[in-house]
């Protein structure tokens, strides 16, 4: 059965914080709602490429997507392309490099930064391009969008976990209390998400570590969370999910034809 999928990607979120500053989160996982998964991030350990290999379940050494540098677009076929193809409707409130992607490259912000194209990828879209953007005001894009056009695939990707972690490192305050604020957005949104049939993934492109950078094999900078919240999940404490798989299993909930591999055991 056809579902409707939220996939929200909190950047920069290590799953150590993860696993300590979101209560909210936790609190769904322990009434049974929830479930989280520890994840390893692809290689390289940097955001351009990995919304790739999220997005396209292609590794970044396949993609050609392998720095942050790379300003094109995708040469693979993403959820939103999947979802298109399919007759669904499509939208994001995300950083400006999504757009590229997957959408138009290079960014016009004149042009691209409120997007409204049924024949684009993404065809409802608020970008934006400056890594302090308030995180508030990215869920607020994205529940506009949610509201407004109703999308069959939604994706939220909200900067501020990230920023305060290249400011201020890891180990800080700034960063942990930036992931405490984004729990307490979500618990915003979720139940509302929720009651209005959709089925809602919650990762992150890469970790962070106390250089205040990430592009290495650290724990910290490649072990990322999944939570996972909605009747289309198992909650099975023993499935396996990867950063790669997550493309096609959000194709599998969609209900969209699709060539990628799926973690069946994520799902009922």
């Amino acid at each position: 059965m056809p579902h409707k999928v939220i996939l929200v990607l909190l950047d920069g979120l290590s799953y150590s914080v993860a696993q300590h500053a979101l209560g909210h989160l936790h609190a769904m996982c322990q009434a049974g709602r929830a479930a989280l998964y520890k994840l390893d991030c692809e290689l390289p350990a940097l955001s351009r490429p990995l919304y790739e290999a999220i997005l396209t379940g292609i590794t970044p050494i396949d993609s050609g997507i392998v720095n942050n540098d790379v300003v094109r677009l995708s040469h693979g076929q993403s959820i939103f392309h999947y979802a298109r193809t399919a007759g669904l409707s499509t939208a994001a409130a995300a950083y400006h490099w999504i757009s590229e992607l997957y959408n138009r490259a290079p960014f016009d912000a004149g042009r691209d930064r409120h997007t409204h194209n049924s024949a684009l990828p993404i065809q409802h879209g608020h970008f934006y391009y400056a890594d302090h953007y308030p995180d508030s005001h990215l869920f607020a894009d994205a529940e506009s969008l949610r509201q407004q056009h109703r999308p069959d695939f939604l994706f939220v990707h909200p900067m501020n976990i990230d920023d305060a972690g290249h400011k201020y490192g890891l180990d800080s305050p700034q960063y942990r209390n930036s992931a405490r604020t984004a729990d307490v957005l979500l618990g915003t949104y979720i139940q509302r998400w929720l009651d209005d049939g959709y089925q809602i993934l919650i990762t992150a492109d890469h970790g962070m570590n106390n250089d205040r950078s990430h592009n290495g094999l650290l724990v910290e900078e490649r072990e990322v969370p999944l939570f996972v919240l909605g009747s289309a999940f198992s909650l099975n404490a023993s499935a396996q999910p990867t950063q790669l798989l997550l493309c096609g299993t959000v194709c599998e909930l969609l209900g969209v034809r699709h060539d990628k591999p799926v973690c069946r055991e994520l799902l009922q």
